[in-house]
């Protein structure tokens, strides 16, 4: 992939050098899954959190503040860094452009980078959640460490495998700013499970084409793709599959409790969106089949 000449975005939000002092109950998924069952309760998050920071010293503070002691980069994290802004960038732009034409504005996220756990306005969290975007304050979260899992893990190695990535967490934010986001929670509070469950999938399925419409567009502009890249960007989608990692993990596949999709359906939409390019293609809620 070619990026090295890529502008380099300037909302990157550099955590990585507090290293939280140790996972206790006031940090990672514990304190997440507190705070949802507070706000279950009709309890204020924000307050649960001050308690529990309080009565923790060990968790992380709030963004910027102590919690962690202070850590050395070394030069191959600092070229992740550099590699994560040119492709924010490159979304930016693509976006950007697409918004202008639709006679909207785009609105630039911030991608924070953390390592090993993380505060969001969507509660703590660990990197073992992977790369996430949060709506409560428009940013994505991303622990470089994920791209070797990426390629280690899940045998999906190349630079266009780790722009997929990024490009699909942006197109939460594509459909947060879009309405669409707002528009599957309220269905969604209206469903049973099965029924919020499906309609997660076709979140992420249409985030997946969201990021192939990222890739048709800068490519189609800046040429960004080298031989072997598409490849490279299909087989990541597929090794990150609902099916894929039930069948690594328990050795056997449950379609009913898929959150992302299964490979064929994350392929599939991501070619969509590369090939095609066209917003229109990608509603993924009025496709009869996925």
């Amino acid at each position: 992939m070619r990026w090295q000449d890529e502008r380099r975005s300037e909302n990157i939000e550099d955590r990585r050098r507090a290293v939280p002092a140790g996972v206790a109950v006031g940090g990672g998924v514990g304190t997440l899954l507190i705070v949802l069952v507070a706000m279950f309760l009709g309890a204020d998050p924000r307050q649960v959190l001050n308690l529990l920071q309080a009565n923790n010293p060990q968790a992380p503070g709030p963004a910027g503040a102590g919690g962690g002691r202070a850590r050395p980069l070394n030069p191959a994290e600092e070229e992740r860094k550099d590699f994560v802004a040119a492709v924010l960038g490159d979304t930016e732009d693509v976006w950007t452009e697409i918004f202008g034409k639709m006679g909207r504005r785009y609105q630039e996220p911030k991608l924070v980078l953390f390592t090993r756990q993380v505060e969001s306005a969507c509660g703590f969290a660990s990197s073992a959640v992977g790369p996430f975007y949060c709506p409560g304050d428009s940013k994505v979260y991303l622990d470089l460490g994920f791209f070797d899992e990426l390629k280690n893990r899940f045998r999906a190695p190349g630079d266009f495998a780790q722009a997929y990535v990024v490009a699909h967490e942006i197109g939460h934010h594509v459909q947060n700013l879009l309405g669409i986001s707002e528009e599957v929670r309220a269905k969604q509070q209206a469903l049973g499970d099965a029924g919020a469950k499906k309609l997660s999938v076709r979140l992420e399925l249409q985030a997946d084409f969201l990021a192939g419409v990222w890739a048709h567009h800068a490519q189609k502009s800046r040429q960004i793709l080298e031989s072997g890249d598409i490849e490279a960007g299909l087989r990541a989608a597929s090794a990150i599959g609902d099916d894929r990692l039930q069948m690594q993990a328990q050795g056997y596949v449950v379609p009913d409790s898929f959150t992302h999709g299964s490979s064929e359906q994350r392929v599939r939409w991501f070619r969509r969106g590369l090939e095609t390019g066209d917003l229109k293609q990608g509603d993924t809620f009025r496709a009869s089949t996925l």
